[in-house]
């Protein structure tokens, strides 16, 4: 005798990893950053960090000046980061000099690629959250993005290739709306023609990229890190994160960023105007002078002795010295992420080429760029 059923039976899901944690947290009505933590207490939090937070909420306003008056712990109570006699993960991942030891992945790794395979250098970034956007933010600025220079007059008029109110914003986004279930830290890749940002991420219920980009409401994934951020003054509670970096780059004239959801999380991509490329391309005009043409001599005169790489090192120096005549070797090194040895060496070849000279004695002279 045959046996029919009018429909197969559906297959089992297995859950596991990140996706169990949030269906678990789901079931039972609860956030991942609002989950107690035993084994920390509010002594094992940074001062410093607490600190910081507490003159940022002074200058917001979002808090009374009776509000930051109180002790950490009681503090702690009023932004709702503790439960009962514990604190939530979200107080540890704000406050804890080593969040690490106890979320894994809770850092920001940034490189900076010749190509998709070839990782020039790179930083990791650790410690509270707060200190992670900031020191994200910093080393952008100062290591990876290059500025291009030009002058009003005496005034030297930096240009960075993200405005620095989109490159803030879209870093708070990554940290404050990420997954920290999953163990991939928030990574940050430096091309020599764009910036991207990918963070672990999950869009809420029935929300698709399209509604990530347009308007929409607040709905925090981490709602208590992002309720301390507001206090803070460092967000809006308005869901207008992405909204405030596409108009920063408006406002800059910088070419629109583009965002990107897959499977793991979310990438935002910042392109590179090709005006901006052509800029630090171009040794920058000295203040009332000018450089023209100085990049094509010194490609016909020393780009086949030197070879490219060489040339565009020893003109990168020039263009530092031109900013900067009074910098000095240890200041070339770090602009240049190279040894002290090796920038003198290269300082040795331009002397005797004659194309740069010392003028006065090592400490409190300057560099003069002669062609």
């Amino acid at each position: 005798m045959a046996v029919t059923t009018s429909a197969a039976a559906a297959p089992i899901r297995k859950l596991k990893g990140a996706t169990l944690d949030r269906f678990l947290l789901r079931r039972y009505g609860r956030t991942w950053d609002s989950v107690p933590l035993p084994g920390v207490h509010a002594k094992d939090l940074s001062p410093a960090a607490v600190r910081s937070f507490r003159e940022l909420a002074s200058q917001s306003g979002r808090l009374t000046p009776a509000d930051l008056r109180v002790s950490i712990p009681t503090l702690l109570n009023r932004l709702k980061l503790t439960e009962g006699d514990y604190l939530k993960r979200a107080a540890v991942l704000l406050f804890h000099e080593d969040p690490e030891r106890f979320v894994t992945g809770a850092f920001v790794k940034i490189g900076f690629f010749r190509s998709e395979s070839d990782l020039a250098y790179h930083d990791l970034v650790h410690g509270g959250l707060f200190n992670q956007v900031a020191q994200t933010v910093d080393l952008l600025r100062t290591k990876y993005l290059k500025a291009a220079i030009s002058y009003e007059g005496l005034q030297r008029i930096e240009s960075f290739p993200v405005p620095y109110d989109a490159l803030r914003e879209a870093v708070l986004n990554a940290l404050v709306h990420r997954d920290y279930a999953v163990t991939a830290p928030v990574q940050i890749r430096v091309y020599e023609e764009r910036l991207v940002i990918w963070n672990p991420a999950v869009l809420p219920e029935g929300w698709t990229q399209q509604t990530l980009v347009g308007p929409h409401v607040s709905h925090p994934y981490n709602p208590d890190i992002a309720n301390t951020f507001f206090r803070a003054g460092e967000i809006e509670a308005w869901g207008r994160g992405i909204d405030r970096i596409f108009a920063a780059c408006r406002k800059a004239g910088s070419p629109k960023p583009s965002l990107r959801l897959d499977a793991g999380g979310i990438w935002t991509e910042f392109p590179f105007s090709p005006d901006y490329l052509k800029a630090i391309s171009t040794p920058a005009p000295a203040p009332g002078g000018s450089n023209v043409g100085k990049g094509e001599k010194w490609g016909e005169k020393w780009g086949e002795k030197w070879g490219e790489k060489i040339l565009k090192r020893r003109q990168r120096i020039a263009q530092l010295m031109l900013e900067n005549p009074k910098i000095s070797t240890l200041e070339l090194a770090a602009a240049l992420d190279m040894s002290t040895s090796g920038v003198e060496k290269h300082l040795g070849a331009l002397r005797e080429a004659g194309l740069i000279r010392r003028i006065g004695p090592a400490k409190g002279g300057h560099w003069e760029v002669t062609l």
